[in-house]
């Protein structure tokens, strides 16, 4: 702990005076990020450093899992900051980032490891699409594979979680909000993102397009009479 509060004296002393301008804007202008990462609470993984951000440019959520609860009428605090960061902050952008070796889904392989820890098998129940895909569609697979295979299928159950949320749905419907699935592999040390037309994960690369679980497009069941008529 004392090395950690050494750090926080460093921000104060070094860090904050080189960056005063930009904290100074922030704090006087608000925050306007671009895109809301949902990531796992694991140690290893910092959103921001994965994306070299810097403050201001991301709204972060994290815990367990990078679970998203599908929506329901009962409040909680990823489905609050998912609002939030729709309805208010207007972000263009939503991330789902999972990871390898994450602790969370070897339990959701595993969930006799949580016969002591019934609050976290509770939320993890929101991964249980990811084990039963993985269970049919996944056969003979050996524990290392099947972990980071649900840890995959895990970033794609979550998405469709997220689009059950009003205010993510009204966005997509509008053509304002881009869905993306990451996966973060540690000991390669890349990114993995979901392509949505081939329902794979393939590396980021620079020069290459950016792969999108959804792409922002205007996505509605019909046509209103108005934009009939303006055609």
């Amino acid at each position: 702990m004392n090395e950690l509060i050494g750090r926080v004296l460093r921000f104060e002393k070094d860090v904050y005076p080189r960056r005063s301008a930009l904290y100074g804007a922030l704090a006087s202008e608000g925050q306007s990020p671009t895109a809301l990462m949902i990531s796992c609470a694991d140690s290893r993984i910092v959103p921001e450093h994965v994306m070299q951000a810097e403050p201001g440019d991301l709204f972060v959520c994290r815990n367990a899992g990078n679970i998203v609860p599908p929506f329901a009428q009962m409040n909680g605090g990823v489905s609050s900051t998912v609002e939030y960061a729709v309805a208010a902050l207007g972000v263009s952008d939503i991330i789902v980032c999972g990871h390898s070796d994450c602790g969370a889904m070897k339990a959701v392989a595993e969930p006799h490891q949580l016969e002591d820890m019934p609050n976290v098998a509770a939320w993890l129940r929101h991964a249980s699409a990811a084990r039963r895909i993985v269970r049919d569609a996944y056969p003979e697979m050996d524990n290392g594979d099947l972990v980071r295979a649900i840890s995959l299928e895990n970033v794609v159950a979550q998405l469709a979680h997220l689009r059950t949320h009003p205010s993510v749905a009204a966005g997509i419907a509008r053509g304002q909000i881009s869905l993306h699935g990451w996966f973060v592999d540690i000991h390669a040390g890349e990114v993995l993102g979901l392509d949505g037309d081939s329902g794979r994960f393939v590396p980021l690369r620079e020069g290459s397009p950016l792969p999108m679980a959804l792409r922002a497009e205007r996505r509605v069941a019909t046509e209103t009479p108005f934009a009939m008529a303006a055609e």
